[in-house]
């Protein structure tokens, strides 16, 4: 497969759009403009409203293009058309996308070429809005990054090239999300520079067979509801669940006792593989530096968590801030 110019020769110098919003999208973007790419524009979400005092804040894309004088929009409608024209005006021969919203085909066609994208996933795994989560939460061992041409249906366009990784026992969302991070950036600028020479070759995601990829796993968005933990789970389940979601959005149970309930989140945890007999949301503590929960078959042994309202905490912390703990249990699920 290869690109050209209309007169034969490849692409050496495209111009490219890039379109991100998040931290992780950054790199990319930098390790792009350090690799000397053109790139024409950068398209980001609008500022939004955070902190108590809800001030307007800029995404981390935006704060690093108006460093390096790139000209940017935030596009508050991708169907606008003054957006699309817009757009259009920087005469893109290539698209970029990293963590950024699902584009209409007005968008993602509107690039010479067409529009890459970087996905936290080894595709056709793990299709969807959080890979990275899903994968530890599914107590993966491997996982990796996925380059592709965006077509109509969301992440299933044609793969240009993957990057495998472990994943470690001790691995966090976000231990994970920041080696993908920098993997997934020297991915992109491989990506780029083999589309610029027609170095590349497209492979459909239907030609993975099940022995590739294995039964397809997705990955919805999440909300608060599934960050729920179930303590009647086995231990494991529980383990991989926690550091699934830490720190974000963060797994939570309920702390009840006293005629209270108490929302929790738990962002480090151990598991303890330990026949019990005890009630599954059991405490057990010995007031200074212990704290575990019975599971299904063993405890999870806490060691930073914090109370709605409070300060994130270690559990020797925790415990000297809330000595009637032991009047406490967690509700189950």
């Amino acid at each position: 497969m290869s690109s050209s110019d209309g007169s034969g020769y490849p692409l050496k110098k495209m111009r490219i759009v890039f379109m991100g919003t998040p931290d992780f999208a950054v790199a990319s973007l930098q390790r792009l403009i350090d690799d000397g790419q053109q790139v024409v524009a950068v398209v980001t979400a609008p500022d939004k409203p955070a902190g108590r005092g809800r001030e307007l804040h800029a995404s981390p894309v935006k704060d690093y293009a108006i460093a390096s004088g790139i000209p940017l929009m935030q596009p508050a409608n991708l169907k606008d058309e003054r957006f699309i024209e817009k757009l259009r005006s920087f005469s893109p021969d290539l698209q970029v996308v990293v963590a950024f919203r699902m584009l209409p085909e007005s968008v993602w066609n509107a690039a010479r070429i067409g529009t890459i994208n970087l996905h936290a996933s080894l595709l056709p795994q793990y299709r969807g809005a959080a890979p990275i989560n899903w994968a530890i939460i599914n107590g993966e061992n491997t996982t990796g990054v996925t380059t592709f041409f965006i077509n109509r249906e969301i992440d299933t366009g044609e793969i240009l090239f993957r990057e495998e990784t472990g994943i470690l026992p001790d691995d966090t969302a976000g231990t994970l999300h920041d080696r993908l991070k920098e993997i997934g950036a020297g991915l992109l600028v491989k990506t780029v520079n083999a589309i610029a020479s027609g170095t590349y070759t497209l492979q459909p995601q239907s030609s993975l067979s099940d022995a590739d990829a294995g039964p397809l796993k997705t990955a919805p968005k999440i909300n608060k509801e599934d960050c729920r933990i179930n303590w009647t789970a086995s231990v494991d389940r529980i383990y991989n669940f926690i550091r699934g979601l830490s720190p974000y959005p963060a797994a939570w149970s309920e702390l009840t006792g006293e005629n209270r309930v108490i929302p929790a989140k738990v962002f480090r945890a151990e598991a303890v593989r330990q026949l019990h007999s005890l009630p599954c949301g059991t405490l057990v503590s010995d007031g200074k530096t212990i704290l575990k929960v019975a599971a299904g078959d063993g405890f999870i042994d806490l060691k930073e968590l914090q109370l709605a309202g409070k300060n994130r905490l270690v559990v020797g912390e925790f415990l000297r801030g809330f000595p009637e703990i032991a009047r406490y249990r967690f509700s189950e699920k």
